[in-house]
């Protein structure tokens, strides 16, 4: 009978022409000799997808194949199917109606489970199928994230009072075996493992009054994730797993704290930098998830126009002086430090590095991480540093007087120095490294150049729609004053792809401003940043709105992503109606920021800091 099905599970593919008769003879095969069904070797063998694999199951069967994204089950349905059941047969109630619980499955092979629900509940069982992917997003959105396990341990409080188990703390945990455990460390780990799978850079636990909220930071923005009502009960335990896993003193509630968690999920590892703050209603932990194997961003990749990517490259390849990268936290100041970094890295070259924490592991380059605790600072590390004969040094950051002034000092005794700054705009550097006590005249002769940057969210390209944008919103980001009659614009939908956001991933906007000689006699004159600006901008230097403006063009972003990032500069429109055509940036002899073929994602930065 198996073999039968198999069979017309096979020529099914086919038909559809998701199968090559060929591969489907060395599929079954394959199942013959490891005397697994024809759809798992199919999956395995990566000759199919999964969901178009269970579509010709359920044809098969003659079983209705039902996408899971909308789906919401009556209240029926949920009193029959609680969550520690759905969790262990690994379905989700669709419906009851007339006695008849309609579940979605993704194995409808498996008689047993449905004959065990049958009997269980002494209920008829229906069965329509969906993928696994499917039936995991809808069990966190029914029952929320852990949901099988806040049931058994509020049944357990119910039972003993309120849990105090021991957890155990492992140097190196791996989330996928610790998630067998349905105690508070699963439930934790399972909240881990779920702002993996959902790109999440940032976990935030709140503790509030009446409730516990979890969120996600995912493309630069925080979503609440779904967890069952009954998690505040179970507040202090949570908390003390999380500061147990970073090694921070769990009886310590008054002070804030810093940690380290490490974890594995599949193949990769994960550090997970934990930060804990005391408030009324309990710690609050901010995690920032950093991966041990992020990929090495090139500046092709990171959404550099050409324009800018011409006037970086210039600037990275003088022998000496300071570039920095300037932006809020989060900009993905240091994943532009580094594909710069990778564009020089060669033998006849000594690179070395000081982080906190050393984010891309690059072969060729030394790399330093700093230790406060142990007073091992940016400014005493740079110190040790120039003992070490270095061609180009990286400082992770320029966050106190000592360390800018070596830092200076540095870049004037011969080495190219790179190095991020926490300032609004690119010119604003200038002034921020005046107040950190830097004589002009040091700035103006050591920095060769200021890229000041953001990040906007890309447009999901399977749901984006086309659309006209209001008037207003044009005009606030349209600094080029482009017609936009003839012009494409684009907007979210949102699909499942992209969790409903219409976006994924990220990409730069920046403006950038090099050293010339009219800007350095206005930084030994002490002037201010505007005015530094305006004689910036009439050297060239095109706005960061202009460069998102391109994004906007290009169809990857949207005007309110753009204004969402970035400030309404006055100086800017006043700047620009006071100069004639060929004067007004972006303008100058190079031509204006073209949108890119392809605006590939940039990740936020890693370090919480930068």
């Amino acid at each position: 009978m198996i073999q039968s099905t198999d069979n017309q599970l096979g020529q099914l593919l086919v038909e559809m022409g998701k199968l090559d008769p060929d591969m489907l003879d060395v599929a079954i095969r394959d199942a013959h000799k490891s005397n697994e069904r024809l759809e798992t070797v199919i999956v395995k063998m990566g000759l199919c997808e999964e969901e178009d694999v269970l579509q010709a199951v359920a044809k098969s069967l003659h079983l209705p194949f039902k996408k899971l994204s909308d789906l919401e089950p009556n209240e029926a349905s949920l009193n029959v199917v609680k969550a520690e059941m759905a969790d262990h047969y690994k379905i989700v109630p669709v419906d009851f109606h007339d006695g008849i619980l309609t579940i979605a499955t993704s194995d409808p092979h498996d008689l047993f489970m449905i004959d065990e629900l049958r009997r269980q509940l002494n209920v008829e069982v229906e069965v329509v199928v969906s993928s696994m992917q499917e039936i995991e997003k809808a069990y966190n959105r029914i029952f929320g994230i852990g949901g099988a396990v806040m049931q058994k341990l509020t049944a357990e409080s119910e039972a003993s009072g309120p849990t105090n188990q021991e957890i155990s703390l492992s140097d190196n945990i791996d989330i996928d075996e610790m998630a067998a455990d349905a105690t508070i460390v699963r439930f934790v780990n399972q909240l881990i493992q779920e702002a993996m799978r959902d790109r999440a850079t940032d976990i935030h636990v709140e503790p509030m009054e009446k409730e516990l909220r979890i969120r996600y930071r995912i493309d630069g923005m925080l979503y609440e994730a779904p967890i069952p009502p009954a998690i505040k009960r179970f507040q202090a335990a949570i908390i003390s797993r999380l500061k147990i896993m970073a090694d921070l003193n769990i009886a310590e509630r008054r002070l804030p704290q810093d940690g380290k968690i490490k974890v594995k999920m599949g193949e990769k590892e994960f550090d997970l930098r934990t930060a804990t703050v005391p408030t009324p209603y309990g710690e609050s932990i901010a995690i920032r998830i950093l991966s041990r194997d992020s990929e090495m961003k090139t500046m092709e990749k990171l959404g550099f126009s050409e324009r800018h990517k011409s006037l970086m490259r210039q600037m990275i390849q003088k022998p000496y002086g300071i570039i920095f990268v300037t932006g809020p936290t989060g900009s993905g100041k240091s994943t532009t430090l580094f594909a710069a970094l990778s564009e020089i890295n060669s033998v006849d070259r000594k690179i070395i590095t000081i982080e906190d924490p050393i984010e891309y592991r690059i072969p060729g380059v030394t790399q330093i991480q700093v230790n406060p605790s142990i007073e091992l600072t940016f400014a005493r590390v740079l110190r040790t540093t120039l003992r070490l004969d270095p061609d180009v040094i990286m400082v992770g950051e320029t966050r106190d007087p000592e360390t800018a002034k070596i830092t200076i000092a540095t870049a004037m005794t011969g080495h190219l120095v790179f190095s991020t700054l926490h300032t609004n705009d690119a010119c604003g550097a200038f002034t921020r490294l005046n107040d950190m006590g830097v004589e002009p005249f040091l700035i103006a002769s050591s920095v060769e150049g200021v890229l000041a940057q953001r990040l906007v969210r890309v447009l999901c390209p399977l749901c984006k729609q086309r659309y006209t944008p209001d008037p207003d919103l044009i005009r606030q980001v349209n600094m080029t004053r482009e017609d936009p009659t003839n012009l494409s614009f684009m907007r979210p939908a949102g699909c499942e792809s992209c969790r409903y956001t219409g976006y994924t991933g990220r990409t730069a906007i920046m403006e950038m401003v090099r050293m010339d000689e009219a800007i350095r006699r206005k930084i030994v004159a002490n002037s201010s940043a505007s005015e530094i600006k305006g004689v910036a901008m009439k050297q060239g230097m095109q706005p960061i709105r202009f460069d998102g403006w391109a994004k906007i063009k290009g169809g990857f972003s949207t005007c309110e992503e753009v204004l969402r990032v970035t400030m309404e500069d006055e100086f800017n429109n006043e700047y620009d109606a006071s100069l004639t055509p060929e004067e007004k940036p972006g303008r100058d002899p190079q031509p204006a920021t073209p949108a890119p073929a392809a605006i590939p994602n940039h990740p936020a930065d890693a370090d919480g800091i930068s």
